[in-house]
């Protein structure tokens, strides 16, 4: 399906994504902040999904629409926070996207998710350097103190995360939605998903969910 035309279907499905981000938004308010106010949310795994299925536009659509319900109903943090969850979602989400269309495989997928996660880190250590001075009102020297050690480490697990959960669910979703006949046939056939690369995404989970743990000081 062309991501360019917008079809009912396609239109369809994207709120379906939409609405499943929102979901996630709003399981993630029962995990503890790290540094009491930075806070983990798997939307960005619902989202690079959408972004594996129909292309890097369509996971800039579905942040834009997600962030903006946020904002619009669940969130004190106003246009400072629907601005940086935009920014760090599609930092996270259609740099994978973009190389997944490119390789459409298993090892395209893990590269991908991999500079996904490095974009994303790099992008919001500069991006809470600018804005978080303005949102938490403190002096930016704060900030800068707070870069190696608070932000850059949680928007790696954040990252690192989300690539899991990705990695672990892209190929029962793509093959639940071809089934239902809600994308093309194509979409999503290449590249089998093995109990290997399975095996694998568990593991990788399990790290981040431990090093998340440690950022939470619950280890």
């Amino acid at each position: 399906m062309n991501e360019k035309k917008l079809s009912t279907r396609y239109l369809a499905v994207c709120a379906m994504f939409v609405a499943v981000s929102f979901v996630a938004v709003l399981i993630s308010k029962v995990i503890p902040n790290v540094a009491g106010f930075l806070s983990y949310e798997p939307k960005d795994a619902v989202i690079v999904i959408a972004g594996f299925i129909f292309g890097p536009l369509t996971c800039v659509f579905v942040s834009v629409l997600t962030s903006l319900i946020e904002m619009l109903t669940i969130s004190s943090t106003g246009l400072y926070g629907f601005l940086m969850n935009v920014v760090s979602t599609c930092a996270f989400a259609v740099p994978a996207a973009l190389i997944y269309r490119r390789f459409h495989s298993q090892k395209g997928a893990i590269a991908g998710l991999t500079l996904g996660v490095l974009v994303m880190a790099g992008m919001m250590v500069l991006w809470n350097y600018i804005i978080t001075p303005f949102y938490m009102g403190v002096d930016r020297s704060v900030v800068a103190g707070m870069l190696a050690t608070v932000f850059l480490p949680f928007n790696l697990v954040k990252g690192g995360l989300n690539a899991a959960i990705t990695l672990l669910l892209y190929k029962p979703v793509v093959t639940a939605l071809r089934k239902a006949k809600l994308v093309d046939p194509g979409s999503g056939k290449k590249g089998r998903f093995s109990l290997g690369f399975t095996l694998f995404a568990l593991a990788v989970l399990a790290t981040f969910v431990l090093l998340l743990l440690v950022l939470l000081g619950i280890l």
